[in-house]
């Protein structure tokens, strides 16, 4: 297998992980966002834009693993070392998502006491 498809079937299984990935975490991403921005429409934009930021990290540092051309490597090697770049950008983009997410999750308890229902 020459190096350009090598590289171009380790991106098209890099991406397609991701996808699967994206769909997995879009309704749950989407019901917290809801939470937090108050309206379906915020969720939905902010969904929208953590999805692309999503995809695109993986896809950059996937774009970055080229082939050596220099270095005989079976073409499995090569496709682990694209996939393992993006999974790693895919895996420090959602801690760095959860962690600006978890700034804005109340950390008490969600459930308020009615008025003149006060408990002491």
């Amino acid at each position: 297998m020459n190096e350009a498809l090598v590289f171009l079937v380790g991106l098209a299984a890099t991406m397609g992980v991701v996808l699967v990935a994206l769909l997995y975490l879009k309704n749950p991403l989407q019901n917290i966002l809801a939470d937090l921005c108050g309206t379906t429409e915020r969720a939905r934009f902010w969904t929208a834009f953590s999805n692309i930021t999503l995809f695109l990290v993986p896809l950059a540092l996937a774009l970055g693993h080229q082939p050596d051309a220099s270095v005989k490597q079976a073409a499995i090697f090569e496709i682990s070392g694209q996939m393992e770049c993006a999974a790693i950008g895919f895996v420090v983009s959602i801690v760095v998502m959860g962690f600006i997410l978890s700034t804005y999750i109340s950390r008490g308890c969600s459930v308020r006491p009615a008025k003149g229902n006060d408990v002491r």
